[in-house]
């Protein structure tokens, strides 16, 4: 599970879908409009750090941690830059259209609210929206609308795809959302799989400055978009341990490799590992390990 795709990701995955000129201006923010004829049939779990809203037409699954959701039938997904997911069609036969686009692209200029406050795309909310005959042809429409104008050398295209951006969520936002979500039969594995595979993506550490992102409970379970009860249950259920000492044992794990492997001083590896002060890396490694950091560094000498 990569942590987050960004655009610079998104591109390089998906060599087919090119940038148009102007897309990514300074001070634009970033927009792009495509078909989904070229899509993946699957895609990673992962958070991406932009905005999509997407018109599905073709089945498939939505995963997300803890509960997924079926599509038999069009419908119009928002995804957001905060919650993970992954997509997985079940045939060949996908059609529709997607925008990809930053949170300054949509607020240039204009005094629409922040995308986070907005139930289309803040975390528990409902993203999924099927739409009926006379909907889809609305929004598919508007897509066709984006992607006209973005080919087009209309020096304010970019004023006019942010009106039809603003269109296209506010003609969603007058739709009921989905209640079909489905938990998973066994959600705490799942969790507790996603947890460890993410525990895992936060090393190696191969760079005093490249510090550990993710420290606590609390940080994985928003990482993951539930709430830290239910990461910490999991967890415990399946492994036997808690959240709290799977990341300790981790980070453990990685300080001894650092101190064994790596010319670092214990400064460098504190910090490196998520730590404010050496001494409290000392006093947690001592705690956790039995030994003090500098007590491993000399039986290495």
């Amino acid at each position: 599970m990569e942590t987050t795709e960004t655009l610079k990701g998104f591109y390089e995955r998906n060599t087919f879908y090119r940038l148009p000129e102007g897309c990514t201006a300074p001070g634009l923010g970033h927009f792009n409009v495509f078909a989904r004829d070229n899509c993946s049939s699957a895609t990673p779990y992962s958070r991406r750090d932009y905005y999509k809203i997407s018109l599905i037409i073709g089945k498939g699954t939505i995963h997300y941690a803890d509960k997924w959701i079926y599509l038999d039938r069009p419908a119009v997904l928002f995804s957001n830059p905060m919650i993970p997911y992954s997509w997985e069609a079940e045939n060949e036969d996908q059609k529709g259209f997607f925008c990809l686009f930053t949170d300054h692209f949509l607020h240039n200029g204009s005094r629409f609210g922040s995308l986070s406050d907005s139930w289309l795309f803040k975390i528990g909310g409902t993203p999924v929206f099927f739409v009926d005959e006379k909907q889809q042809q609305e929004v598919g429409e508007l897509f066709g609308k984006m992607m006209a104008e973005i080919q087009s050398d209309y020096p304010h295209k970019y004023d006019l795809l942010r009106a039809y951006l603003h269109l296209l969520i506010h003609e969603t936002m007058k739709m009921h959302p989905t209640e079909n979500f489905q938990p998973y039969q066994n959600s705490s594995q799942r969790i507790a799989s996603l947890f460890m595979e993410l525990l895992e993506r936060q090393f190696p550490i191969d760079s005093p400055e490249r510090y550990l992102r993710l420290k606590t409970p609390n940080d994985y379970a928003a990482s993951l978009s539930i709430h830290v009860n239910s990461l910490n249950r999991s967890v415990k259920e399946i492994t036997g341990r808690t959240t709290g000492q799977q990341i300790a044992s981790r980070v453990i794990q990685e300080a001894h490799a650092l101190l064994k492997h790596t010319d670092w001083n214990i400064s460098e590896i504190a910090y490196a590992l998520g730590f404010e002060e050496p001494s409290y890396f000392t006093n947690y490694f001592k705690k956790q390990a039995g030994i003090t950091p500098n007590a491993v560094r000399n039986t290495l000498v």
